[in-house]
């Protein structure tokens, strides 16, 4: 069996991950080999390999959170010349790790998985956080916690750089919420990495691609409920009145409660009787 036709089944095989056995770099770049039919995943494994060796060649620099956040930034951005794309940052390939490795460009996401690939290669602990619209790391050791920008070239980020953050998503009334900056599970980095090439794909119209990458998520995290309500939408508005019975079906089986229950249960009385 060639290693392209194993790639479905190692889809399935993360979504039956205990969420810590799940290698952030390794999982992404299988997701991107999808879509990537002739190229082959072993220079890419070479090459989170190397920003392993790099980090490594400098760990004399990590003694405190200070010096492992400069090694961390040294190899990444600086020797590997990563960066935010902020020319094109709505570009599907900055969602795919392989393209993001090709042209040295992502989104936060993107270029958060590869810190994180490289602190924990080093034994470092690290985290992504659950900020909205923008990935953020948090970088822990020795009873101090720094937090770090991985699309602004690993800077770490002070409290006065966080609020304007905040006020540049959200507007200048905005202020930082506690929640953001809890931790945030392997998985569901892998299903925000996702979601931004499901977001721009239906946005321009593309909803069989959506539906494809809604799969994907739902492969890697099957106990995502709320998956299966969304592809349920997506294939009723492609007109796969079959698929879209059966993805809503089984949302309703895990229970909503509300407004959101009501909604999927006429959906779903509806398309059954497209079917009649």
């Amino acid at each position: 069996m060639s290693e392209r036709s194993k790639l479905p089944q190692q889809i399935e095989d993360i979504g039956h991950l205990a969420d810590d056995d799940i290698d952030l770099g390794a999982a992404a770049l299988t997701l991107a080999a999808l879509d990537r039919d002739d190229v082959s995943l072993e220079p890419y494994r070479s090459h989170l390999a190397a920003l392993a060796a790099d980090a490594a060649a400098l760990g004399h620099r990590g003694g405190d959170l200070e010096g492992r956040a400069w090694a961390l930034a040294r190899v990444v951005y600086e020797r590997h010349g990563y960066a935010g794309d902020q020319e094109s940052y709505d570009d599907l390939r900055n969602a795919d790790l392989m393209s993001v490795i090709d042209r040295r460009k992502g989104i936060p996401v993107s270029l958060g998985i590869l810190y994180m690939h490289t602190a924990r290669a080093m034994g470092w602990h690290v985290t992504g956080l659950s900020f909205p619209s923008h990935f953020l790391v948090r970088l822990e050791g020795q009873g101090s916690r720094l937090i770090i920008d991985p699309f602004e070239g690993g800077r770490v980020m002070e409290p006065q750089d966080i609020r304007a953050l905040a006020k540049t998503v959200f507007g200048p009334e905005a202020e930082v919420e506690q929640s953001w900056f809890q931790a945030v599970s392997n998985r569901d980095i892998l299903l925000r990495l996702l979601n931004n090439t499901r977001t721009r794909s239906i946005q321009a119209g593309e909803l069989e691609r959506g539906a494809e990458i809604t799969r994907r998520m739902i492969a890697i995290a099957p106990d995502a409920t709320n998956l299966q309500r969304d592809l349920g939408m997506v294939e009723a508005h492609i007109g796969n009145v079959g698929a879209a019975i059966e993805a809503l079906a089984s949302y309703l089986q895990s229970g909503p409660r509300g407004a959101d229950k009501a909604e999927v249960e006429r959906m779903l009385n509806k398309l059954r009787q497209a079917l009649n």
